[in-house]
């Protein structure tokens, strides 16, 4: 009906090119235009002005030769003030995009190492759309954005690298272990070094009252009985400790004593 009455319509996000006689004419906007099919005028195709999308997946080599896969996402659309350029100079839009970015990876990826390409995804994808821009700009098309979004090693490749990463945690577990069993180690041995200084500063401490005890004994004994000796006390109170000390290992059953007679040597 629209070209019975020489009319068109051009939807939103959209505009169509009109041709004469097989040369083109206009750019046509949305909306609802004269097209007076009868003086040669007609609708050549419709271009969209909305923002597109293309995936490109690349394979490649790095400097340290892994084959990885490349995946990157373009998002471009057509200039609306050249859109006789976009709609004329290329047939197949994304085969053109995706000639670049094979260029351009192929071309950025082999200078890194495999590590260096995941911290540098950002670099790589400047270097792509830089190199976009300039191309396609000629061809009426804006390159809005290019991410790379993701890098895909070999599947053998990336379980190595899993296995690298798995025992550098493993080694640093067993450092931490060890340093945790050396504390523990260090702190028995200071708690045993002050228990032992506690122990040997009680034993001083248990003789010297001993001693002060078996003096004082001496002295009011030899008050009390004249005629003693120093040596007649200390033999009785010896004598005493000997029999309490024999009572008291009699009276366990798990004692473990042994005596053995003193023999005294004399030079011939």
């Amino acid at each position: 009906m629209g070209n019975l009455f020489c009319c068109v319509k051009v939807d939103q996000s959209t505009v169509a090119i009109k041709e004469r006689f097989g040369k083109f004419d206009a750019v046509l906007e949305p909306g609802c235009h004269f097209l007076p099919w009868c003086l040669g005028s007609q609708i050549s195709g419709h271009l969209s002005l909305r923002l597109q999308q293309l995936d490109v997946k690349c394979e490649t080599k790095t400097k340290d030769n892994v084959f990885v896969n490349v995946v990157a996402s373009i998002q471009y659309r057509a200039i609306a003030n050249n859109a006789s350029d976009a709609f004329y100079k290329l047939t197949n839009t994304r085969s053109q995009i995706q000639a670049y970015v094979f260029d351009v990876i192929r071309a950025s990826v082999p200078k890194l190492n495999l590590d260096d390409a995941f911290e540098q995804k950002n670099d790589i994808a400047k270097a792509v759309e830089d190199e976009l821009e300039k191309a396609m700009s000629a061809y009426g098309y804006e390159i809005v954005q290019t991410l790379i979004v993701d890098i895909e090693p070999d599947e053998h490749v990336k379980r190595a690298m899993n296995e690298i990463n798995a025992a550098a945690r493993l080694r640093v577990a067993a450092n931490e272990k060890a340093e945790a069993e050396k504390i523990v180690q260090i702190k028995r041995a200071e708690g045993d070094a002050e228990s032992k200084y506690l122990a040997g500063l009680g034993i001083a401490r248990q003789r010297q009252a001993i001693v002060d005890g078996l003096r004082d004994s001496v002295v009011g004994f030899s008050v009390n009985v004249p005629g003693t000796t120093a040596k007649d006390v200390l033999d009785m109170v010896l004598i005493t400790q000997y029999f309490d000390t024999m009572k008291e290992i009699g009276a366990s059953s798990k004692s473990s004593a042994v005596f053995h007679p003193t023999w005294t040597w004399s030079s011939p």
